[in-house]
């Protein structure tokens, strides 16, 4: 058995942190025993979750692959805030995509949960969804 096997048995994995058995929540753990994670860490698992992401959406979204990339990476920062699933219930955004309405899909962007909880972003977002058309030629 390899030194990361033993450590992985050993440690086993929660996905949310808990209170450390020594230290509680001074020291919360979290994933395979880590109470903390390196910047280049966490990079590396934000570009796997990008890759991820973008190949579920390649799937499940109709002409997701055919888009601007400007408006695929709109797409893949929404669903990695919400989930895939979160955006799959934008239907009339999807279904202006669809159309290549990128004003229309902005706007549908912003009617939403979605906007009134993190507007900063979501206004960002549906400006650079208007542009996809222009940052493509």
């Amino acid at each position: 058995m390899s030194v990361v096997d033993s450590i992985v048995q050993h440690e086993g994995f929660r996905a949310r942190p808990y209170p450390d058995p020594i230290h509680g929540w001074a020291r919360a753990t979290f994933g395979h025993g880590l109470t903390y994670i390196e910047e280049d860490e966490s990079l590396d698992i934000v570009r796997r979750r990008v890759e991820r992401i973008d190949r579920q959406l390649r799937q499940l979204v109709d002409g997701y692959a055919a888009l601007p990339q400007v408006a695929r990476d709109v797409l893949i920062e929404m669903a990695y805030q919400m989930g895939v699933g979160g955006v799959l219930r934008f239907r009339k955004m999807l279904d202006a995509l669809e159309v290549w309405d990128f004003g229309r899909a902005a706007d549908e962007m912003l009617d939403s949960r979605w906007a009134r909880q993190t507007p900063k972003r979501a206004h960002e977002l549906a400006d650079k969804m208007r542009r996809a058309l222009d940052a493509n030629s």
